[in-house]
């Protein structure tokens, strides 16, 4: 097979598979996709039935990505034929004095005019009677909310990149990357191969990249989890009844409607302990399960059951879990896409800027991934404060 192409990318989970597909609209067979697992592998963290999209966002910037993306999946789901955008309205519940202001959310909504509603806890109880909340609590409604599915995502954007010639090589670790006079050499599966432009997608694996480049970031990763669970009622929870949710506070718990298995899921955000790639393991963690089942019991009830079962991935963390999107200072032609553990709504639309930066050298929303530059000052402190909420 041949060895040189026009870019190449290394990691294809949720975003390095958006921009396989992506390049290959624009390249054709002149892109390279490499992945040191098997597709739709389990390892990190861009696989199961559900992730939240959502309008209602902390910063208007990101509310102005969200939107681009909710445009770019419908793209992608015009060509593949297949529905990877659900929605069900979102809710963002708080007590009235949370950890998460939800004043930081409206204040955006309100400058990019997204239509919202503010109920208090007893009006939310009211529309969806499986919430139990009081006067103590109150929440947003945004009905653009919902949900989009990676497997389906995935599996769609792998599938169009292959039909416009792009070749994607599963079970093919990086062993080297290397400047190669202008251009950068990939070392994998016992092959070299060479492209003006090299995309690192790579998640909890970044750093090992990194590395070759004398570079490293400060992340934090760890392994989290979420439960499926049997309750009483499913229908109760279905897409058209009961929208995706976060719990505004901390801790932060987040769920999802019936969707993909007989049950609703459910999580807690940033809740599982620090672990690397090689220590991680699959078996789920007793206590952060515990917190689950006991903020369920006291706000969605009906929501429990036996477990279906939990599921864990990883969530690979900036300092101030921003995203990275952007060339090393040092090394232009690699670029770095890290979804920082809350991306995989912005996937499809990571792979398309990456793929205009590539082919145009410029992206429409450069003004809106400004702060997700590499070498922002928290990413070059050697032990920064950190701060996962979003």
């Amino acid at each position: 097979m041949k060895r040189e192409f026009g870019a190449i990318v290394v990691g294809l989970g949720g975003i390095g598979s958006g921009a396989a597909y992506w390049l290959a609209k624009r390249l054709g067979g002149d892109v390279l996709g490499l992945e040191q697992f098997e597709l739709g592998h389990s390892n990190g963290a861009s696989q199961d039935h559900s992730r939240i999209i959502r309008l209602s966002y902390h910063r208007p910037h990101y509310v102005r990505l969200a939107r681009r993306a909710y445009e770019t999946w419908a793209v992608v789901e015009r060509e593949a034929g297949v529905q990877i955008i659900t929605r069900t309205g979102g809710l963002d519940v708080a007590p009235r004095v949370a950890k998460i202001p939800l004043s930081d959310y409206t204040a955006s909504m309100d400058a990019e005019g997204v239509a919202y509603e503010h109920l208090d806890g007893p009006e939310i109880a009211r529309r969806w009677p499986q919430w139990r909340l009081g006067d103590e609590h109150h929440g947003l409604f945004q009905a653009d909310a919902g949900l989009a599915d990676p497997n389906r995502a995935n599996a769609a954007h792998q599938r169009l990149a292959r039909a416009r010639g792009a070749t994607l090589l599963d079970r093919m670790p990086v062993t080297a990357l290397r400047d190669a006079g202008g251009e950068i050499e990939v070392d994998a599966g016992g092959s070299t191969y060479r492209a003006p432009n090299v995309v690192l997608a790579a998640d909890a694996w970044t750093n090992g990249l990194l590395g070759h480049f004398g570079r490293r970031l400060p992340l934090t990763i760890t392994k989290e989890q979420v439960t499926y669970f049997a309750c009483p009622d499913p229908a109760a929870f279905a897409p058209d009844r009961f929208p995706i949710w976060i719990w505004m506070d901390e801790p932060c718990f987040y769920g999802f409607p019936t969707y993909g298995e007989p049950g609703p899921k459910a999580a807690q955000d940033v809740g599982g302990r620090e672990t690397t790639p090689a220590a991680r393991t699959f078996e789920r963690d007793d206590e952060a399960h515990r917190r689950v089942v006991e903020f369920l019991a006291a706000r969605l009830p009906g929501a429990l059951g036996p477990d279906i079962y939990t599921k864990t991935c990883l969530y690979t963390m900036t300092p101030d879990r921003d995203f990275v999107l952007d060339r090393l200072p040092d090394q232009p032609n690699v670029l770095v896409a890290l979804g920082a553990a809350h991306g995989f709504k912005y996937a499809s639309l990571f792979g398309r800027i990456v793929a205009e930066l590539v082919v145009d050298g410029d992206t429409p929303s450069r003004a809106d991934i400004a702060p997700f530059r590499i070498d922002r000052p928290i990413l070059l402190e050697s032990n920064p404060a950190t701060s996962f909420m979003v």
